[in-house]
């Protein structure tokens, strides 16, 4: 069974960074390209990045998030990254990691809400 567990989320004031995490199991996660993806009250997934299996040589960006977020990952720990500044009020929203495989399914994992606000 796939699971992802997300954490890292907070309240943090526009400007401010917050550093995303994601356990992942069930699946072999080195092998998988990965991607986060994230939820607005009242409003569809959206994508925000995607990393390459083995190592993330590649990454790629959502626009709005170009230049302010990153992607990482470490296989030794199953775990994927995203770390966010220049936080705007816009980012706040629930945000999942996914294996990129999953398609466009419900995420597997409960999310960690990141809330951007003065």
């Amino acid at each position: 069974e796939v699971q992802a567990v997300e954490s890292g989320g907070g309240l943090v004031q526009p400007g401010g960074s917050l550093r995303l995490s994601c356990v992942a199991s069930g699946f072999i996660f080195a092998n998988s390209d990965m991607k986060w993806v994230r939820q607005a009250p009242g409003m569809g997934l959206e994508w925000v990045s995607t990393i390459s299996h083995s190592g993330g040589e590649f990454t790629y960006y959502a626009d709005s998030v170009k230049g302010r977020f990153t992607i990482s990952r470490d296989d030794a720990k199953n775990t994927l990254y995203l770390q966010l500044n220049s936080l705007k009020t816009e980012d706040s929203a629930m945000y999942y990691c996914v294996p990129v495989y999953w398609g466009t399914r419900r995420p597997p994992g409960p999310g960690t809400q990141v809330t951007v606000s003065s």
